[in-house]
């Protein structure tokens, strides 16, 4: 299986927008990630890429679909180095493509790695799977985005609860966020991977301007700034997916 590029070529037609993944990893490792098939959490969001390519039109209707590589397994404390890596290969997308909006794609240490690089001026959305929230993280580079979180309610590796404090935290802040909750799944988003595909591609789309949002997620996006956590959490189950 070829490893997903990081960076993008030149380009017969100048793209429209971009999406880029990041996968998940560890809080600490120094290490490189395995490369391929072996590399499992980069493995698990190529559904996701798949899904994102056929909601968007991917190369056909402009969009680019890539996968950030990380150089460490972890985030390794104040090295913060999945951050760094985002922000190299949105800095590589700017050279190859010029102003696109990106959405940024990241599951768990990838989601921590997308919101903290939404300050980003190539970022327009970020989708976050199963995120990693820290309580202290910042959230003022997230003024002005859309922000949505999707995660289990039975996650026991990072927390939901996190998640719905982080989205109250960032609507003062500037940014338009709220949660959705899915029932009955796990961090590794194996269970009902099917919804957690189609509603990530869906919200894709609707932040590039490429379809409808979910009316719930509109709603949301809508909520005053004071607004309480609870107000901005969705059930999956409640959404028109």
């Amino acid at each position: 299986m070829a490893r997903p590029p990081s960076t993008v070529g030149p380009f017969a037609v100048a793209p429209a927008a971009a999406v880029l993944l990041l996968h998940g990893g560890a809080e600490t490792g120094l290490a490189a990630p395995p490369p391929g098939p072996l590399n499992l959490p980069a493995v698990r969001m190529l559904p996701f890429a798949r899904s994102i390519a056929r909601a968007t039109g991917g190369a056909d209707g402009g969009v680019l679909v890539r996968t950030a590589r990380y150089g460490h397994h972890g985030w390794n404390g104040p090295r913060e180095d999945p951050l760094h890596d985002a922000v190299r290969a949105l800095d590589a997308l700017r050279r190859a493509a010029g102003d696109v909006p990106v959405v940024l794609v990241g599951h768990s240490m990838g989601a921590r790695a997308a919101l903290r690089a939404a300050g980003h001026p190539l970022v327009r959305g970020v989708v976050g799977l199963a995120p990693w929230c820290p309580a202290d993280d910042p959230v003022d580079q997230l003024a002005g985005r859309d922000v949505v979180l999707l995660h289990s309610t039975r996650d026991r590796i990072t927390s939901p609860r996190a998640s719905q404090r982080l989205t109250a935290r960032a609507r003062p802040a500037g940014a338009r966020a709220c949660l959705v909750a899915i029932r009955g799944s796990d961090h590794a988003m194996l269970r009902r991977a099917g919804r957690w595909h189609a509603l990530t591609a869906r919200i894709v789309a609707g932040l590039l301007g490429l379809g409808p949002l979910p009316g719930p997620v509109e709603a949301a996006f809508a909520l005053p700034p004071d607004a309480p956590a609870v107000d901005g959490t969705l059930d999956l189950d409640r959404l028109e997916v």
